[in-house]
Formats: structure tokens, C-alpha cells, sequence
């Protein structure tokens, strides 16, 4: 099986927490690799671009609101069967539904402050990577 990648962000209620090392940690002990990783703060218009995808739905600009109100990391992450497994690993949006031990059940507080963000297809998870990565700052794996 090939590898894939796969773009997370670590949303401001991770980092206001105080959590970047215990998730990050989480997703390197679950086998993926980081190909790139950086701290910033999106303005609602970087945000609304990000999410222009979910424009017409009601929680778009609550979603803006969230995602420009403080620091957060995006990661570029790669390991085989990427997208599944880190998706099995953060658990579902809404907290209260996700499974036991994974991150969202152990961390976030409600469906819109949720802790992360993970791309749901290889082909998302390559637009994503590159709103915030240029190819030149993705560090492929020296293992």
C-alpha cells in the first residue's frame, strides 16, 4: 500500500489548552510521519478561504469566528492508509459521539470546538497542504 498524506490542523482551542505536545505526540505514536509543521493565526478571511468549501452552511461563519480567534498548527502528515487511520484516531466531529481514547473524546468540548481539523480524502488533503505549505517547506521523511 502506497503512502498518503494527509493535513491536520491543531485548532486554537488545542493550542489554548496547552495540548500541541500531547496530540502531536498521540499522532506520532500512532506511526505518522510530520512532513512539515508551523504555528500561525488565520484572519477570518484566510479562514473563510480555507472553509469555502461549507460557505452555505449555517455554522460557516461561527466556524471563521472559531478558527481566527487564536494560534493554531497545521501539520502535513504521511504514513499508508493515512487519511482512515488518522480520522479513526481523532474520532468523530461531535465529541460526545466519538469513541473512547481517541482525541476528540479525551479533549474537545463541543462540535465546534472539536481540537482538530483532518482532511477527509487524499485529494483534499493535497488542496489543504497547500493553503498553508508551499512544496518547498514539505520535509519528506529521513527514516
Amino acid at each position: 500500500m502506497a503512502k498518503e498524506r494527509t493535513l491536520t490542523i491543531l485548532k486554537p482551542d488545542c493550542v489554548r489548552k496547552g495540548l500541541i505536545g500531547e496530540v502531536t505526540k498521540r499522532i506520532q505514536e500512532a506511526g505518522f510521519d510530520i512532513l512539515a509543521m508551523k504555528m500561525t493565526r488565520l484572519t477570518k478571511d484566510t479562514a473563510g478561504g480555507f472553509y469555502a468549501v461549507h460557505k452555505e452552511r449555517p455554522f460557516y461563519d461561527e466556524l471563521c469566528e472559531f478558527m481566527s480567534s487564536g494560534a493554531c498548527v497545521p501539520m502535513i502528515l504521511e504514513k499508508e492508509n493515512a487519511i482512515a487511520d488518522f480520522r479513526e484516531l481523532i474520532g468523530a466531529t461531535n465529541p460526545d459521539e466519538a469513541d473512547e481514547g481517541t482525541i476528540r473524546a479525551d479533549f474537545a468540548d463541543s462540535v465546534g470546538e472539536n481540537i482538530i481539523h483532518g482532511s477527509d480524502s487524499v485529494e483534499n488533503g493535497k488542496i489543504e497542504a497547500s493553503y498553508f505549505f508551499a512544496e518547498s517547506e514539505v520535509v519528506a521523511n529521513q527514516a
